[in-house]
């Protein structure tokens, strides 16, 4: 199911998620067979309960499938440890959640250094970076705030510099607008928008907004843990 299966960046092949929910066992996903190129921005839709948020947390690395296989770069994660799965979350993919998941007591400037320092960049190298990453994202006059003193919109910019901070190949954005008002959205899409022509980023973002999915370049979109239909906006 590649658009052209030249250069895949995530596979996955035959995948189930099914939890165990006392004496009943939840079929998330159902045998799910896709392919995500490199440079892609690609949605994935689907009202609630369809089993996006499970595939988002398989293609994450945040979580292990319960049967079949998922390729990163080529390299099958179903058998790897937390360590190595941590690894790859931590240099291969920017996370931004819905949430925006900043440390109250970091300012904004440290919490963009927070991911350069789990990767033992030099401090001053990683105030560098995240400088230039908020400056980037319009909020270079607030570096030095802490997110009880930024809008929600403000809070995500922050989170979006912090996902680019160690430079990964794949952003995955999780319901990236919806804590947040419809022109601030907007302002948050059209950054995910430049971040991916500019840098060529995978960028996968997961939604139940039926607007936010114009913004890609392929749908997918989920019903009941399989894929019901792959739809291609040919105006992207």
């Amino acid at each position: 199911m590649s658009p052209s299966g030249t250069d895949a960046v995530i596979q996955l092949e035959a995948v189930w998620k099914i939890y165990q929910m006392g004496d009943v066992q939840v079929q998330a996903l159902r045998g799910i067979d896709l392919t995500i190129e490199r440079g892609e921005f690609i949605a994935i839709a689907g009202a609630s309960g369809s089993g996006k948020s499970t595939m988002m947390n398989l293609i994450g690395c945040l979580d292990l499938p319960s049967k079949g296989k998922i390729r990163l770069d080529g390299a099958d994660i179903a058998g790897f440890h937390e360590s190595q799965l941590a690894q790859i979350r931590g240099k291969k993919i920017g996370f931004v959640f819905q949430q925006f998941n900043l440390l109250p007591t970091l300012t904004a400037l440290e919490n963009v250094m927070l991911p350069l320092e789990f990767q033992d960049v030099d401090s001053a190298q990683a105030r560098e970076t995240a400088l230039e990453l908020l400056e980037l994202v319009g909020l270079g006059d607030r570096v030095h705030h802490l997110p009880s003193q930024l809008s929600g919109g403000q809070q995500q910019r922050v989170a979006i510099s912090r996902a680019l901070a160690v430079d990964p190949d794949i952003i995955l954005a999780d319901e990236p607008t919806g804590n947040l008002d419809s022109k601030t959205g907007e302002f948050i899409m059209n950054l995910l928008a430049d971040i991916h022509q500019k840098d060529s980023k995978t960028i996968i973002l997961v939604t139940h907004d039926f607007y936010l999915v114009t913004r890609a370049e392929r749908v997918v979109y989920l019903k009941d843990g399989l894929i019901e239909r792959i739809e291609h906006n040919h105006n992207n």
